[in-house]
């Protein structure tokens, strides 16, 4: 299951490799395979992400291309069930929400977070995830 938005849609976890696409799914955006854009892959939280080019960010009020290449996969207001969560992270520390990501770009997953040692760790991890 990916952020609450995309509850509705068929999804698979993300692998070390995957080739992901950004894509709107019905007003929310989140990341599918290439090769199969009709299913959202859900990336944890920690996972690192190459982008194939400069990560753009689009929306009403704002169209802008970052400095970056790369980010780390995060959440955000888990303590709110029906907000967006899933957001990127880049080197310089600034974040976006994946859904304000421009779509049609290309990005491959580099690495999974490493397993928890710690039940922080573990909380760090853990998806917010809303059952219907």
């Amino acid at each position: 299951m990916c952020d609450y938005s995309l509850m509705h849609v068929k999804s698979r976890p993300a692998a070390v490799g995957d080739k992901l696409v950004t894509k709107s799914f019905g007003g929310s955006s989140g990341f599918a395979d290439v090769k199969d854009c009709s299913t959202v892959v859900c990336v944890l939280p920690g996972t690192e992400l190459a982008f194939d080019e400069k990560i753009k960010i689009g929306g009403m009020l704002l169209n802008k291309k970052t400095a970056h290449k790369t980010a780390i996969f995060r959440q955000v207001n888990k303590d709110n069930a029906l907000v967006h969560h899933d957001t990127l992270e880049f080197p310089d520390g600034e974040t976006s929400l994946l859904t304000h990501l421009v779509s049609e770009q290309t990005a491959t997953v580099l690495q999974l977070p490493a397993q928890p040692k710690t039940e922080k760790e573990v909380e760090d991890q853990r998806r917010v995830e809303v059952v219907a």
